[in-house]
């Protein structure tokens, strides 16, 4: 349905937001349980490159179907990622890692899918990359089982829960350093008593660029200048807003 298209664009762009990509040049991503290719349409869109893996071909047909324009693979990640080492410059996925939880055959364990997983991934991350996990976890075990597996494999990070108090928007992104860990990035919806005004104010700020079904329509000027804050909060240099600002232009002919 609609709906799902839509949270699941918002937590693509969240995903790469959390990516932390060089604003100067295209990298090329992997999606972990592609799907259609949903993710992959964002990915584009900000200017980068993707490989897909899915073990649906059902979905990566439709994915085909869809035209997008990442290459795909049809494969089990929970044998692992077959790439050659540093080949990638970040990793994301959206609603996927926690079905490595489940042992379908009897021949599945999961924690050595999970290590199989994270450790074949870490050798195809570029040093100094990140993977951006986007996970429903059924129970605070599961999150420590793949927390557990991912930091056996050789990554620093953690859990970014964006908006913990929401039932609804509650998100866990399993943010997972290559090389030199860095910071974790900060939550949404998680207003704290210091200096993080800004950050606060920009979460209220949101609703006002929402059209009825909760996403501003793509392309207008609420969505760029909701885009170029992102942007902006990021540390990355934007253009001033002007009048201009989402303007049509005349056709060219």
């Amino acid at each position: 349905s609609s709906r799902v298209v839509e949270i699941q664009s918002q937590m693509s762009e969240r995903a790469v937001e959390l990516l932390g990509l060089p604003e100067d040049r295209p990298c090329l991503l992997l999606d972990v349980g592609c799907g259609s290719g949903l993710s992959g349409d964002y990915i584009s869109e900000e200017g980068h490159y993707w490989i897909g893996m899915d073990i649906s071909s059902a979905m990566l047909d439709v994915a085909v179907e869809r035209e997008v324009e990442g290459d795909l693979l049809l494969a089990d990640v929970g044998h692992g990622i077959p790439f050659r080492p540093g080949m990638f410059d970040g990793c994301i996925s959206i609603s996927a890692v926690q079905w490595l939880c489940n042992a379908d055959k009897k021949s599945h364990s999961p924690p050595k899918r999970l290590y199989r997983f994270f450790s074949t991934l870490y050798t195809a991350l570029a040093r100094g990359s990140r993977a951006v996990l986007q996970l429903y976890p059924e129970n605070s075990e599961q999150l420590e089982l793949i927390t557990a597996q991912a930091m056996r494999a050789g990554f620093t990070g953690g859990m970014v829960v964006d908006y913990p108090n929401s039932a609804k928007a509650k998100k866990f992104f399993l943010c997972l350093f290559v090389g030199a860990s860095s910071t974790l990035p900060k939550a949404l919806g998680t207003e704290c008593a210091d200096e993080e005004t800004h950050q606060a104010k920009f979460t209220n700020e949101r609703t006002r660029f929402r059209n009825i079904k909760g996403k501003s329509v793509k392309k207008s000027r609420d969505w760029i200048l909701e885009k170029k804050e992102r942007r902006r909060r990021q540390g990355k240099e934007v253009r001033a807003d002007t009048k201009y600002t989402g303007r049509k232009r005349r056709p060219h002919f």
